[in-house]
């Protein structure tokens, strides 16, 4: 069980939330970035600098994603990937991608990008919030308490 981080675009807070649960699980965690990003500061965490490129670091993982892991991305397509190969992947808000949401998301992401194509949508999603922040915390909590079981 590896715990993945597609990191280009993960608030830091989020990864500070996960290098944590690390710390007090030791769950391994694999930060994947196409940047240089500072080395994760936990015992079981590595970074993983793929080369420069769109959707480079989403590959990586999902070609080396099992089905026990946890993925943690922002990225629809990404997720949908994850979620075909029998992993769970959660948003930085908390959210957790199933096969039925990642495709209602894969619908809305393509019909707004053709609204912005059209010049009739603009901006993106709100900013974190610390409400954002918590509820990540505790999908990554309850995904790990899965993982460890009430005999652990």
């Amino acid at each position: 069980m590896t715990i993945w981080v597609d990191a280009d675009a993960c608030p830091g807070a989020v990864r500070e939330i996960v290098l944590k649960a690390s710390r007090r699980t030791g769950m391994p965690v694999v930060m994947v970035a196409n940047r240089d990003m500072p080395e994760p500061k936990a015992a079981n965490a590595s970074f993983v600098r793929v080369s420069a490129g769109a959707e480079v670091a989403d590959h990586y993982i999902a070609d080396h994603v099992a089905t026990s892991d946890l993925v943690v991305t922002a990225d629809v397509p990404l997720a949908a990937q994850v979620v075909e190969r029998g992993a769970l992947a959660i948003s930085p808000r908390g959210e957790e991608y199933t096969a039925e949401s990642v495709r209602q998301q894969l619908s809305m992401r393509d019909f707004m990008e053709s609204m912005r194509g059209a010049g009739l949508a603009g901006g993106g999603p709100a900013p974190e919030s610390q409400r954002d922040r918590q509820a990540f915390a505790n999908a990554l909590d309850r995904w790990l308490a899965r993982q460890t079981g009430p005999n652990d």
